[in-house]
């Protein structure tokens, strides 16, 4: 698009360089179409370092929001794990607590179980003197 517009201003000049004879509306308007196109020409270089500008601008705020989604999303992964570790802690020491508990169950139940038997053991001892005092 650019060079047939180059070449046409290329050719108007041939055209208007070889009509040396032609003095007055023409080389006005050869004037004018050139002022034109150079206020054309310099628009659109305006508007597209413009378009060029916010097209810089949007992806610099699309990196920004990256990077504070992504940094946001690596401290909640990190306060994840920290909880899961405290948890796993935490289950840890309530199992030890339970072996601990179930030992310690376990002996009072064989002392228990000892001293009923010393008991009935002392029982039948007692009834036996008992039988002997009534004998006597």
């Amino acid at each position: 698009m650019y060079d047939k517009t180059q070449e046409q201003i290329m050719d108007l000049e041939a055209i208007y360089d070889s009509d040396e004879d032609t003095t007055g509306p023409r080389t006005t308007s050869y004037t004018q179409a050139k002022g034109k196109y150079q206020q054309c020409r310099g628009s659109r270089l305006a508007l597209m370092t413009v378009s060029l500008g916010l097209i810089c601008v949007l992806l610099l705020v699309f990196i920004i929001l990256q990077h504070n989604t992504i940094t946001a999303e690596r401290d909640l992964m990190k306060s994840y794990k920290n909880t899961a570790e405290e948890f796993n802690k935490i289950i840890n020491s309530l199992q030890d607590n339970y072996t601990d508990l179930m030992t310690e169950k376990d002996q009072l139940q064989n002392n228990f179980n000892s001293l009923s038997q010393k008991k009935l053991e002392l029982e039948t001892r007692v009834n036996s003197l008992s039988d002997e005092l009534k004998k006597k």
